[in-house]
């Protein structure tokens, strides 16, 4: 099926794109920019997981974030912000949602949703790194 002229328009458009992989990233970014503003409560929230030292914890979050975030949005080095995202989505997730230590059957499927959530926002931003590489190569 072809796609009708004016939603290709607006695919193709490049303001689409740069919403697109902003509203990707807003998670991350407004993640990032809440824990700069609120060190105590983001140093409280690495020592919840056990990840020390807190504060280089939090230092790296908040450059991931928002540094990767900033990368897949302006479409520069968008491979290196989706990634240092992708990578830092897989390891919070591993260590933030381990749904399968849980016996309650409720708990469980709330943070297996949450699981597969966050495996799901790393497919898009490995599209987010493809399209971001495909517009370059034009």
């Amino acid at each position: 099926m072809t796609t009708p002229p004016p939603i290709a328009a607006l695919l193709d458009a490049r303001w689409f794109g740069v919403a697109a992989r902003a509203l990707l990233t807003l998670p991350f970014s407004t993640s990032g920019i809440a824990k700069l503003f609120d060190l105590p409560g983001a140093l409280g929230e690495a020592a919840h997981f056990g990840l020390q030292p807190a504060m280089l914890t939090v230092a790296a979050t908040i450059l991931v974030q928002i540094g990767g975030s900033a990368l897949l949005i302006a479409g520069r080095a968008a491979w290196l912000g989706a990634g240092a995202l992708g990578v830092f989505t897989a390891l919070a997730t591993l260590i933030a949602h381990p749904y399968w230590t849980l016996a309650d059957p409720v708990a469980r499927f709330h943070e297996r949703n949450t699981f597969l959530e966050h495996v799901g926002l790393i497919g898009g931003l490995m599209l987010g790194a493809i399209l971001a590489q495909r517009r370059e190569a034009r």
